[in-house]
């Protein structure tokens, strides 16, 4: 058997650029195990299919599997259950399955295949015989352009029950690997193709570079005879008992680490040391059970600059554990309300200093986090958080919240980025179970708050995100365009009206006035200046038993504006300039 490590170098020896195709089977092969087992199980739950329809597709599903049905004929029957659906809708649902069911099920193997092929220029494409409505979410997650599937007919958004012919298994494999080399120039006997099945047996003899992925026992046998490489992944599945026994030591590990920490209390009288005790007691113990390794860059950059406000990327239940293993000692977190609740832990977290926050009330959060600022300022402690406000379902990263660099403005303290590579290969969104992994970790130097504003926090929050997309190798988020404004005709500011002091003069009056008024300088600038004195005089009598004249904007805005002198006074040092948190930046 190959490890990852011995694929990944045979992908390295290929040639660069787009004519070497590299191919991916899907169900088994990019995920463990199968799409429409997911989609079946909703349409069952949901109640779109009937007794009768469930056991006509378990029944032809059966025939498929002893042989007496062909693959066309399995699809023709499983495409009745969806004529006259709209699918627009059945699109939606399933990208909603892919988020939060099919998503965690990919093989983070495969996807460093992926990136490794992508890395040399390749030309990546998943060629399934599963529908596009399993296949395509799948594909822009992993960010592959190129999908051949088997595709149902539409006519007026709706499907009608019929599947397009060829579908997208056996020779039609070979058909629709063929018309994509040739579309882009390729030579399939430089191609990869990966698949878990013999069902795929014609593409893998047709390709130059054959490879079994989870292969099930008749491929596995024949690529042993036929010398193709073969590789087993272990990361997506079912677990061990053992995996799933430690998994629940891991997690209820933090209690009796708490419970560690109360002597101290006892005999110091420190509540601080007590909870800096059981929060390394707990890292280290925890890690041990998962079997959790962790590769850290830049490590000095956590005790540089404290206190400070740690900022992560949340893929993984894992990161508490890592960010704990990172930080040791003197830190408070922000958690969601829902922790709350857990039985014990919930209580425990809370009493450790984790700072409980309702994400769909603002207002509230808001009020919850406020004691986080005193407690960098007073106490020297620092807060880790994740911006992106819950875990991601892939390494891609999320949209950042303000909350923590608005946090970071008002205590005056740095930013610290902890860029996570693959929390999820050890617990992806939505899996219980633990799995053994070492973890590629790169921290940041801080980032200095010192002359950040409120009103340029958008840009200050994308610099930041900014070097955790540089970090993670994906594509940057650019700034923002700013409209262009059509410039209107530069007029001429009117003059006070002599007769009606802070009224202007209409435009006729105005102009006639300045051109009387050049003629004048340039004959007699004496009698002008005589005639300014005198109006002047008359302006200020008339004003004396009336109301004071408007003052214009630009005496006004200095009228507002304070002294230096009380400037001074009112402070206009740093602290006081500090921004206060908004009901539009929790965390």
């Amino acid at each position: 058997m190959a490890t990852i490590d011995e694929l990944l170098e045979r992908i390295e020896a290929a040639p660069r650029g787009p004519q070497v195709c590299a191919l991916f089977d899907f169900d088994g092969t990019i995920i463990s195990g199968y799409s429409a087992t997911v989609f079946l199980r909703e349409q069952i739950r949901s109640g779109q299919l009937s007794a009768r329809e469930v056991l006509e597709v378990f029944t032809a599903m059966a025939q498929f599997g002893l042989g007496n049905l062909g693959f066309s004929a399995l699809m023709a029957a499983t495409g009745q259950l969806l004529r006259g659906l709209d699918e627009a809708s059945y699109r939606a649902v399933g990208e909603d399955l892919y988020r939060k069911q099919i998503a965690r099920l990919v093989y983070p193997e495969a996807r460093r295949l992926i990136a490794a092929h992508r890395a040399r220029g390749h030309t990546v494409a998943i060629i399934s015989s599963a529908t596009p409505y399993q296949v395509e979410p799948a594909a822009a997650d992993l960010d592959i352009d190129e999908v051949m599937c088997t595709r149902l007919e539409v006519e007026d958004g709706h499907f009608t029950g019929a599947v397009e012919r060829p579908t997208c298994f056996g020779q039609g494999k070979v058909d629709a690997a063929e018309h994509l080399a040739a579309r882009i120039g390729a030579d399939l006997d430089h191609g990869f193709f990966y698949s878990d099945s013999t069902d795929d047996i014609q593409l893998l003899e047709r390709v130059g570079h054959p490879v079994a992925l989870n292969p099930s026992s008749k491929l596995r046998a024949l690529a042993h005879d036929r010398d193709w490489p073969s590789a087993n992944f272990g990361s997506r599945g079912r677990p061990t008992m053992a995996q799933f026994l430690r998994s629940i030591a891991a997690t209820v590990s933090l209690v009796p680490s708490f419970a560690a920490g109360l002597p101290i209390y006892a005999l110091t009288g420190s509540r601080r040391d007590a909870l800096n005790f059981s929060l390394s007691l707990f890292a280290d113990a925890a890690s041990a059970l998962i079997n959790l390794d962790l590769a850290v860059k830049g490590e000095e950059h956590l005790w540089a600059r404290r206190p400070a406000v740690f900022v992560f990327n949340h893929q993984s239940k894992a990161d508490v554990v890592i960010m704990a293993r990172l930080l040791r000692q003197d830190i408070a977190g922000v958690g969601k309300q829902e922790i709350r609740r857990m039985p014990v832990i919930g209580k425990v977290l809370e009493l450790g200093g984790v700072v409980m926050i309702d994400r769909k009330n603002a207002a509230s959060a808001i009020e919850a986090m406020a004691p986080l600022v005193d407690a960098m300022r007073r106490e020297g402690k620092s807060v880790v958080l994740a911006p992106e406000g819950t875990r991601t379902i892939s390494p891609r990263l999320g949209p950042f919240k303000k909350g923590a660099f608005h946090l970071a403005m008002q205590a005056g303290v740095p930013i610290v980025p902890i860029v996570i590579h693959n929390a999820g290969d050890v617990a992806p969104k939505g899996d219980f179970v633990f799995r053994p992994a070492t973890v590629d970790v790169e921290v940041l130097p801080p980032v200095d708050t010192a002359d950040w504003q409120a009103e340029t926090i958008d840009e200050h929050v994308r610099e930041v995100r900014n070097l955790f997309l540089r970090t993670l190798g994906q594509p940057e988020e650019p700034a923002p365009s700013r409209p262009r404004r059509r410039r209107a005709p530069r007029k001429s500011a009117p003059e006070p009206s002599a007769a009606t002091p802070g009224k202007a003069a209409p435009a006729s009056a105005e102009a006639s006035a300045v051109k009387k008024a050049t003629a004048k300088r340039a004959t007699a600038k004496k009698a002008t200046a005589k005639k300014a004195t005198v109006k002047k005089a008359t302006v200020k009598k008339a004003a004396a038993g009336k109301a004071a004249p408007k003052k214009t904007a630009a005496k006004a805005a200095a009228a507002k504006s304070p002294t230096p002198k009380k400037a001074r006074k009112a402070g206009t040092g740093r602290q006081a300039a500090r921004p206060k948190l908004r009901s539009s930046d929790t965390p």
